[in-house]
């Protein structure tokens, strides 16, 4: 019979594809689950009273063009409307290709158990391919896999989350004009059930039954599947755990699977009791808290409360006796393991020969370890009991006495166990790869030894004291035949030879008193060894490292892992050696990856890729995470060496005398730093951390304090900055780290995210954290609330640079680079402000304010256009005059015929543009001069700090300026393409070596009229501020 996973079998092949989907469906949701938009939880009234209009739930359905006629018609709604459609429609299309996948699944699981009963794979029925062990596990598990995915989207998503997210994906895709679209059963598999997952939430009615059956699935099938799951032991897993009482660890995935699956039949929780009890008896005697998948878990009592059948079957395991005798069994097993385990990993006490002779000892050894850790791991979780049930709290705190738990001992006892493991399953990786190569060995060894015997007794090879005996010389050959006959590829037959082998080597040296003859014992005893050897090594099999995998599977902890974060960092900063007991521990939590991937690997599936990056992308944060120990506590040195850096040590002068040097030695001073190899990303999230924090605290100011907070904050910023520059670059060459490097690249990242965080209030399409090219996961820049309008610090100092240099209250004098207050005529501020900023963020900074200005600019004209489209060109006496004015003037070549009064006329009828205009004009003016003060900065930094690359730089523009111009004049020249970068690259260097002219820069704004109307405006705004009361004197 054919393979049921062969590739040539279809029947196979298509519930194995069903499956993998399956999995790689899981790790998308539990993917997206981290990106879901905060806006559409609308927690915040602010959010409720910005997009409670545009956001709605599944009671849009009832009247789509109610709501659509509410935006149309508000004019700022609509806008609104398109702005946020462009930011979501890409995160919002993710989900809904996730959530139709589910939908898919399902419907293809339907339809494959339609195909097996209406014969369309030839001889497979629903009935044999459960009689095959693979179609039995693929089966079981294409169910189970449904309902993890239901009860992860309703933990993960909340309901009414979802739904706002489908009812936006519909308005603003093109899937409500499909004809081919399934969203309406989509919408109705995932429409809200009422769920939360905050604790206290209370239970909806019939949750999660009626949910479960929103897609209905064959009963049949159902019935035979959880029939398998309760009478089979359909993965094998009780040959690895022979004890009974280990039983229920053994059976522990199929129990999992079980209980999702019986929600799929509730008839079977709420009356069958003999069934209920069978099963409570098989798999949950002595537990009662579950993991379904990946570590998330299920307390049963909370889960089987509704049920009558399966809350009197459970009653048992949950009497207070049978907790105190499970507990206190555990609390003895730890406290006798740990000294055994400990025992076992001293060093040189595992060798290979104690291996060999105690494998069955071993691995009874590490499943008692496993199975208690498991137990006590679980059923302490917190996230297992809610802290509102008292029955549940009860029953925690009881386990948690009766069993002595103490989570250190019990991580102490998880940090041996994986070292352990490790060891023993390294030492038998090697022996097994090197089993034929020693067994042949030995086998050599052994053949060789009987020949020379066999020579001793022919009187030829002389040894003393030993006569000539033909019988023993022939049996000797004859045992040294028999030894080299031994063949590898049949160990069985080998195995049984070689004990008769032995056998015979103890009877001819009774028999014949070779006793006597110390160096015959010797050849013999020599050679009997030789055979022993052989047959400890064809024992050493690959069925002992696929029971060590089984037995040390730690898929349970995925997530409860993270509660012993702690401890493992404080164990981490007491003994910075614990890191590699630490990393076996890691490592067998990795086994973990085995259960999502193994279908998907099975079926070559493409999505192999993204599932095992996600879930191995999942491990490696939280190694970070835990290891991020290492250089916290390299800052918290740190911070004592900017303490000093900053106050107490001076800065050693270029030239120095020779009698001063011991003064500026400051030995007292000094703090010494133990060199320990640091990780360098754990280093760059805390610097992140820090100086993210720092900038956000530092550059906070009060717009009433008088004088500005702005110059005294920045020197202060300074200082701190230099600090943490100065004492990064005393620590690099202590734990071998480019420090430069790594500060010009944090930093620049972290201003370059806030500038960037900040520019997004003017933009449409905004730019977010998963698709900014300067934000991280693994060394994330963090991300702060708000203490004013602005959204960074970045935004908060533009705008206090702004607020002190408004030509409303001041005046800049441009030959003294210097503002002054016009009442007072007191200096305001100077250029000064630029080299203090340059000091405090560096050349990034004042590109970063650059940048910023831009927008603000562009945002102010494109106020000013909006007020000039919607007021004043709508007014047709005003269209009029400008019109009138226009061919007034026309040709402009001329001298206008009576032009007092046609000016006057002009200014006088538009007197309502004008205060908006100033208004537009001033503040762009002002920012324009902020921009050529950085520009000047900037230039001037670069060349003082890198007069080669400025020179470069400068040179490289003018000669691409001139041949541009030379383009122009004559065409047939070279010109850089279309798809040159050049250009484009070129202008970010010189933008960050003030190469640039601000007031050159074109921003690009546009204004819908029938003529051109801002040179008309210009120019009599030109007359009104030239002559301003006289005009209307005239």
């Amino acid at each position: 019979m054919v393979d049921f996973l062969a590739e040539n079998n279809l029947c196979g092949q298509a519930i194995l594809r069903i499956v993998s989907r399956g999995n790689a469906i899981i790790a998308e949701l539990l993917r997206l689950s981290e990106f879901i938009p905060a806006v559409f939880r609308l927690k915040d009234k602010s959010d409720q009273q910005k997009y409670g209009d545009i956001i709605c739930d599944f009671s849009y359905f009832k009247g789509p063009e109610y709501y659509e006629s509410k935006l149309e018609a508000k004019p700022e709604l609509q806008d609104l409307d398109e702005e946020f459609r462009e930011n979501n429609i890409e995160i919002l299309t993710r989900f809904y290709l996730a959530f139709e996948s589910v939908h898919k699944y399902v419907v293809d699981l339907i339809r494959y158990l339609d195909d097996l009963n209406e014969g369309v794979y030839i001889q497979q029925t629903l009935e044999t391919v459960l009689l095959n062990e693979d179609g039995k596990q693929l089966l079981c598990e294409a169910l189970y896999l449904y309902g993890v995915m239901l009860l992860v989207i309703d933990q993960k998503m909340e309901g009414e989350v979802r739904e706002r997210m489908l009812v936006s994906y519909y308005r603003y895709s093109a899937a409500r004009s499909s004809a081919d679209s399934n969203l309406d059963d989509i919408c109705k598999l995932l429409r809200s059930t009422g769920y939360s997952s905050h604790p206290g939430a209370k239970r909806p009615p019939n949750y999660p039954e009626s949910y479960f059956q929103r897609v209905p699935i064959s009963p049949t099938f159902i019935s035979m599947v959880i029939g398998r799951l309760r009478s089979d032991d359909i993965y094998n897993q009780v040959s690895a755990y022979p004890l009974p009482e280990h039983r229920s660890t053994a059976l522990a995935t199929q129990a999992a699977m079980l209980c999702v699956c019986l929600y799929f039949t509730p008839s079977i929780l709420h009356t069958q009791q003999a069934k209920m009890r069978e099963i409570v008896d098989k798999y949950f005697p002595d537990n009662w808290v579950i993991s379904i998948y990946m570590g998330i878990t299920v307390n049963l009592m909370e889960a089987w409360e509704p049920y009558k059948a399966a809350k009197t079957a459970l009653n048992y395991t949950l009497d207070t006796a049978n907790i105190k005798e499970q507990a206190g069994r555990y609390a003895a097993s730890v406290e006798s393991l740990r000294p055994q385990v400990q025992q076992l990993l001293k060093e040189g006490f595992l060798r290979e020969e104690i291996i060999l002779d105690n494998i069955p000892k071993l691995l009874n050894c590490l499943r008692d370890c496993n199975v208690a850790i498991r137990w006590l791991m679980l059923h302490t979780a917190e996230s297992a009991y809610d802290p509102n049930n008292k029955r549940l709290r009860q029953i925690k705190d009881q386990v948690i006495n009766d069993s002595k738990y103490n989570p250190k001992i019990l991580f102490q006892l998880l940090l041996d166990t994986a070292q352990f493991e490790f060891i023993l399953k390294e030492m038998f990786k090697q022996m097994l790869a090197e089993k034929q190569l020693k067994w042949e060995s030995y086998k050599k060894e052994g053949s060789e030894r009987m020949m020379e015997l066999a020579e001793v007794f022919s009187g030829v090879k002389p040894l003393t004291r030993v006569e000539k005996n033909e019988n023993l010389q022939a049996w000797f050959r004859e045992i040294s035949k028999q030894i080299e006959s031994l063949n590898y590829e049949d160990s069985t037959a080998a195995g049984r030879k070689t004990v008769q082998l032995i056998q015979a080597l103890v009877e001819v040296q009774e028999f014949h008193q070779l006793e006597s003859n110390l160096q015959v014992c010797q050849f013999l005893a020599d050679t009997r060894k030789f055979l022993h050897q052989m047959i400890r090594t064809i024992n050493i099999k690959e069925e002992v490292l696929i029971t060590m995998q089984i037995v040390g599977d730690l898929s349970y902890a995925w997530q409860i892992i993270d509660s012993f974060t702690s401890i493992m960092q404080e164990s981490i900063r007491a003994n910075p050696f614990m890191v590699t007991k630490l990393r076996a521990t890691f490592l067998k939590l990795a086994s973990a990856l085995d259960l999502p991937l193994l279908r998907i690997n099975q079926v070559n599936s493409p999505d192999l890729l993204s599932v095992s990056q996600f879930y191995s992308g999942e491990l490696v944060a939280y190694v970070r995470k835990v290891l991020q120990i290492i250089p916290e506590s390299m800052f918290t040195s740190l911070a004592k060496i900017i303490k000093l850096q900053i106050h107490d040590i001076m800065e050693v002068p270029t030239r120095l005398d020779k009698d001063k040097l011991k003064d500026y030695a400051q030995l007292s001073a000094r703090y010494e730093v133990d060199p320990k190899q640091l990780l360098e990303d754990g280093i760059r999230k805390a610097l992140v951390k820090r100086v993210a924090y720092a900038l956000h605290k530092g550059l906070i100011f009060n717009p009433k304090a008088k004088p500005s907070e702005l110059m005294p904050k920045l020197k202060e910023m300074a200082a701190t900055m230099d600090g943490f520059y100065r004492s990064f670059e005393y620590i690099q060459d202590y734990v071998s780290i480019y420090g430069l490097k790594i500060w010009q690249e944090e930093v620049s990242r972290i201003i370059n995210y806030n500038v960037e965080q900040e520019c997004n209030s003017f933009l449409r399409t905004k730019i977010q954290d998963w698709q900014s090219v300067y934000q991280s996961t693994h060394i994330p820049i963090p991300k702060y609330p708000s203490v004013d309008e602005s959204a960074t610090f970045i935004g908060r100092l533009c705008r206090e640079i702004l607020r002190i240099t408004d030509p409303k209250t001041t005046c800049y004098i441009d030959q003294l680079n210097t503002w002054y207050d016009m009442r007072t005529h007191q200096e305001v501020t100077n250029n000064r402000l630029f080299s203090e900023i340059q000091d405090t963020l560096g050349t990034f900074g004042l590109n970063g304010l650059d940048r910023l200005l831009c927008f603000m600019i562009v945002k102010e004209l494109q106020n000013f256009l909006t007020v000039l489209q919607k007021n004043i060109l709508k007014d047709k006496a005003v269209v009029d005059i400008f019109k009138a004015l226009l061919s007034a003037v026309n040709p402009v070549k001329g001298i206008v015929a009576n032009a007092s009064k046609v000016y006057v006329n002009a200014v006088a009828k538009t007197q309502k543009i004008w205060p908006a205009y100033l208004e537009a004009i001033m503040k762009v003016g002002q920012m324009q001069i902020l921009r050529q003060q950085i520009a000047n900065e900037l230039n001037y930094s670069c060349k003082f700090d890198s007069k080669h690359l400025a020179a470069a730089l400068d040179n490289l523009n003018k000669s691409l300026l001139s041949d541009i111009e030379a383009h122009y004049q004559d065409p047939s020249l070279p010109y850089p393409k279309e798809d040159n970068t050049l250009l484009y690259e070129i202008t970010a260097y010189l933008e960050a070596a003030g190469i640039q002219n601000p007031l050159n820069k074109v921003s690009r704004v546009y204004v819908k009229s029938s003529f051109d109307i801002i040179p008309v405006i210009i120019l009599l705004d030109v007359f009104v501020q030239s002559f301003g009361k006289k005009m209307t004197q005239v």
